[in-house]
């Protein structure tokens, strides 16, 4: 997430009533499937978030569309697709009647909030969309192109361009209406700021002072001084009429990201990467006070409504913080998300707070405790009772990666690794969630389970290996000796062994029994990324970042040959049901099939447009399934090698693939926080039916 994105989604108003977060877990995984297949697991990474004027809606826009929950219901109603890839942010008009939603495929759209209809595509920007803003009025939006530089002006009842606002030399980083609605001010990366009437379009000014990108634009409640945010430190008080600089407010040490007016306007909060919050007398320019706590840099801050107390928001030590603006003594600490807290919100009358998190969760908790009562570890954004300090509730599942996937043998269980440090169990009929699995620290990146089911086995990137009691979700064992993260694990046929690669250049065997290290296969002379038992045990194939390939005994452990040459650009093997064939994919745009017995190169699928990183055998071994950076899955005929079709759904790279043990499903994990279950043979009819 880049620092603009910081910002922008730093002072949105977000306020909710309680939300069960498995409400809808069977109904939404049906919502807005591609074509081909019969289940999502997880909704998608948020961008941004977008409360309704009247408090009835919430919108998340997510990596795969615009979630909208009903809030009186405390469900979520629908899914929003349309757009053809991210949805950065999203807004509603002031009369709540239009949702307003900009994407990374360069477009707007708006929607009904009554219908959840799509009633016009807004088409000019060639960049990103990367922030969207209702006039006061509800007869204008305005939005920025990001990366382009340009900002459009949209007339409401027409859907056209008003005009196009030329003039940054760079990144549009903030944009923001006056109250009255008559100009528009919009920071950039330019290091200037560009007033604009918002009527006509007309160039008003340039704001030239700050010698940094420009962060953060914010208008005072008389409409009469603009703040502004650098990322050279420093914070600018101009006067609207006359475009000069009132008052610099020099004092932080990194970059100001979030600048807040009190109601009153007579007061200013920043937060900066300093890890400070600072109080500013608008009047004389000094500083008031200086809140420190946080260990790591403040992303955002924002005033209750009755201007007695303050959030701030710790960036990656995962924590808000309450503050008592008469004392400037800290009230409670909010923990409970696990990453970076880009936004904090107060509701309208103050008593909810939200907080936005890349930890992958939307969860709520109550101000004078602070305690949190219930995590789920999910994509978040986790809602407080502003009074208490009590957790409230948590919203959907919001999952940022799944880089793993995998079927247990019986076919009726999926299980997951994710970048919010859990490994989660899904029923995959019904792509329920069934279980968290919670002790890793960081990254779930390797799943697999035992042959007969019984235990799973997870690596990480906290160094760390774990097995599971696949019934009960217990830890059975933590395997710990190697010293980086954990890529690849996996049982040997008869399940007495575990092996595991490592960035630490090492593949490790584990007695699955006893936990156990049995033996250290040394060699490889960069990061190890798979490991491969052939079918009968007795083999293990390993495979590096040094562009080798090697050979292992898989009882002993001892080495005995290396296939070195045009296997440079391989990351992953796979190896056929019948031990004959191995299958690879990495840095190239193909897949390639070795011959196991000889090492040579007998075929290479070609029909991606980018990195291959993950493949995989049908049980029958008569398909190969291949996942790609360009979001597709491609189906080969592993005999003709034929291109047998094209999975089309993600927004992001697939990470994973794997078939069900009968052949009849196969699932895809991607980037974009969700894993689709494609149909692949028409299920057998139910006889009693």
């Amino acid at each position: 997430m880049t620092k603009k994105r910081l910002f922008n989604l730093a002072l949105l108003l977000v306020s909710i009533l309680f939300l069960q977060p498995n409400s809808l877990a069977q109904d939404h995984t049906q919502w807005g499937l591609p074509d081909g297949a019969k289940a999502r697991l997880g909704k998608g990474r948020i961008l941004d978030i977008a409360h309704s004027p009247d408090g009835t809606q919430l919108a998340v826009a997510s990596t795969i569309g615009i979630w909208l929950y009903d809030l009186d219901a405390s469900t979520a109603v629908t899914l929003l697709r349309g757009h053809a890839d991210w949805v950065l942010s999203v807004t509603f008009s002031p009369d709540g009647k239009t949702l307003a939603s900009g994407s990374l495929d360069e477009t707007i759209r708006l929607w009904d909030t009554s219908t959840a209809h799509h009633k016009a595509t807004l088409n000019g920007h060639g960049h990103d969309v990367c922030s969207v803003v209702f006039s006061p009025d509800g007869k204008t939006l305005a939005t920025s192109g990001g990366y382009d530089g340009t900002i459009r002006l949209w007339d409401m009842q027409t859907g056209k361009i008003r005009t196009t606002l030329e003039g940054h030399g760079h990144d549009v980083s903030s944009i923001a209406f006056s109250p009255d609605g008559k100009t528009l001010a919009s920071g950039s990366w330019d290091e200037m700021i560009r007033l604009w009437n918002a009527d006509t379009g007309e160039h008003q000014q340039t704001l030239l002072g700050h010698q940094g990108a420009v962060y953060s634009v914010n208008f005072s409640p008389d409409g009469k001084i603009l703040v502004s945010g650098s990322e050279d430190n420093t914070i600018l008080l101009w006067d609207i009429e006359t475009g000069k600089i009132k008052t610099t407010l020099t004092g932080h040490r990194d970059s100001v990201f979030s600048t807040a007016f009190l109601s009153d306007g007579q007061t200013l909060a920043s937060g900066s990467w300093d890890n400070t919050i600072r109080f500013w007398e608008i009047a004389t320019g000094t500083i008031k006070m200086t809140l420190e706590g946080h260990s790591d840099q403040d992303s955002a801050v924002a005033f209750s409504p009755d201007g007695k107390t303050l959030a701030s928001s710790g960036g990656y030590d995962g924590t808000i913080r309450l503050w008592d603006m008469e004392t400037g003594k800290l009230k409670t600490t909010l923990e409970g998300h696990t990453y970076d807290v880009q936004s904090v919100v107060f509701s309208p009358e103050g008593s909810t707070l939200a907080g936005r998190s890349q930890d992958s969760m939307i969860l709520t908790g109550k101000t004078n405790t602070g305690k949190h009562n219930a995590a789920l570890l999910i994509s978040t954004i986790r809602l407080w009772n502003a009074n208490t300090g009590k957790h409230k509730a948590t919203l959907g599942e919001h999952i940022t990666r799944m880089p793993c996937v995998v079927f247990s043998p019986d076919g009726k269980t999926l299980a997951t690794g994710s970048d919010d440090h859990t490994i989660r169990l899904w029923n995959a009929d019904t792509g329920e969630h069934k279980n968290s699995l919670q002790g890793h620290t960081d990254w779930g990146t390797a799943v697999v389970f035992s042959p007969d089911g019984k235990t799973l086995a997870s690596g990480s990137d906290d160094f760390t290996i774990r097995l599971w009691n696949a019934e009960t979700g217990e830890v059975k064992a933590v395997l710990e000796a190697h010293t980086d993260q954990i890529s690849s694990v996996m049982f040997s046929p008869d399940g007495k062994t575990l092996a595991s690669g490592s960035w630490d250049h090492t593949i490790r065997l584990w007695n699955v029994d006893t936990g156990e290290q049995k033996a250290t296969l040394e060699g490889h002379t960069d990061r190890v990324t798979c490991v491969v038992f052939f079918p009968k045990g007795d083999t293990l194939v390993s495979i590096s970042l040094d562009h080798t390939i090697r050979i292992w005994d898989g009882n002993t452990g001892i080495h005995k040959t290396t296939l070195a040459g045009e296997t440079d650009w391989v990351t992953l093997l796979v190896c056929a049901p019948d031990g004959k064939t191995l299958a690879g994919g990495g840095y190239r745009h193909t897949i390639g099939l070795w011959e196991t017995e000889t090492g040579e190169l007998k075929a290479t699928f070609d029909g991606h447009t980018n990195h291959v990183f993950t493949v995989a055998y049908s049980p029958d071994g008569q398909t190969l399934a291949s996942g790609s950076w360009d979001h597709t899955i491609g189906l080969w005929d592993t005999d003709t090698g034929k291109h047998k079709g094209t999975l089309e759904g993600h927004t992001a790279g697939v990470h994973s693939v794997a078939f069900s043990p009968d052949g009849t499903t196969l699932a895809s994990g991607s980037e974009d926080g969700t894993i689709l279950l494609w149909q692949l043979t028409a299920p057998t009819p139910d006889p009693t039916e």
